[in-house]
């Protein structure tokens, strides 16, 4: 099993979410950067939605009882094993007694950890993603367990040769495609729209991404209606909110942008005043 010594600053577990359930109420949840995420699965030959542990910004310090292969991805937190630099981005090798710690944060915001098969904790409407009020706890504490796959003695790793593009994790562009109200804003509110550079506010988590810039404008509030993980939505007061993974699955503000599914991986990699830019995409 993995013992959590210390939890960072914000470590759950996460798959691909719920789906199914937002006529109810039920956030979407999941891992913020599917990209990252499915890669550090990959790397160890798991399903691409199998459990992983996502930690933002600070990484947390785990031990494990037991020998696994484990593969790190997405935000590069400076891992060590036994106090020994490792690679992210490839399989490694862990035995039972081994300690993995994180330190500076290097480039991105959020990183992945994989282990073989995948993290086994219980499902809640048939996903292990941890939320408030839904699972038992929603995020890690110290002292924490969680389990994994034995080894098997028998299993022989093919260490495949993967090529990981980092890029994304400080592209400012995030690629967006017109939401139901975009044609209500004016020419001139459009263009500032997707010409402005924007900054990430303090107001940036789980749930939503607020920017700091205003987009001055007229519109009124609209009937409650469906939003996604990746929704723009803009207020009264002229503040740009982009929902993510663990958004309400409806809102009463319009809906100007939407994020592509790709573009929601970029934009969890950003923190506080870091830029960016809108990119229409037709």
């Amino acid at each position: 099993m993995i013992k959590v010594i210390n939890r960072g600053l914000f470590t759950t577990v996460q798959d691909f979410g719920r789906e199914n359930y937002q006529e109810f109420g039920v956030p979407f949840s999941g891992v913020m950067d599917r990209k990252a995420a499915t890669f550090a699965n990959a790397i160890l030959g798991n399903k691409p939605n199998a459990a992983v542990l996502e930690m933002t910004m600070l990484g947390a310090k785990l031990l494990f009882t037991k020998p696994t292969l484990m593969a790190i991805s997405g935000a590069n937190m400076s891992p060590r094993l036994n106090n020994k630099a490792i690679t992210i981005n490839k399989a490694v090798a862990v035995n039972s007694g081994d300690i993995l710690s994180f330190g500076k944060l290097q480039k991105g915001f959020r990183c992945y950890l994989a282990v073989l098969g995948g993290i086994k904790s219980n499902k809640v409407l048939g996903s292990q993603s941890m939320y408030s009020g839904i699972t038992k706890t929603y995020v890690l504490e110290n002292n924490d367990e969680l389990e994994f796959d034995d080894l098997n003695t028998s299993f022989k790793p093919a260490f495949a040769s993967i090529k990981f593009n980092d890029a994304y994790l400080e592209n400012p562009n995030i690629n967006v495609f017109k939401g139901p109200e975009f044609n209500l804003l004016t020419k001139e509110q459009q263009r500032q729209l997707l010409s402005q550079e924007f900054s990430i506010s303090k107001d940036n988590n789980r749930m939503a991404y607020q920017l700091n810039e205003v987009l001055p404008n007229n519109l009124k509030p609209i009937i409650t209606s469906l939003v996604l993980p990746g929704t723009v939505q803009l207020t009264p007061a002229g503040k740009l909110i982009i929902l993510m993974r663990d958004c309400q699955t409806t809102g009463g503000y319009p809906r100007v942008l939407q994020l592509s599914e790709a573009s929601i991986s970029v934009l969890s990699q950003k923190f506080t005043q870091q830029k960016i830019t809108f990119n229409l995409k037709y």
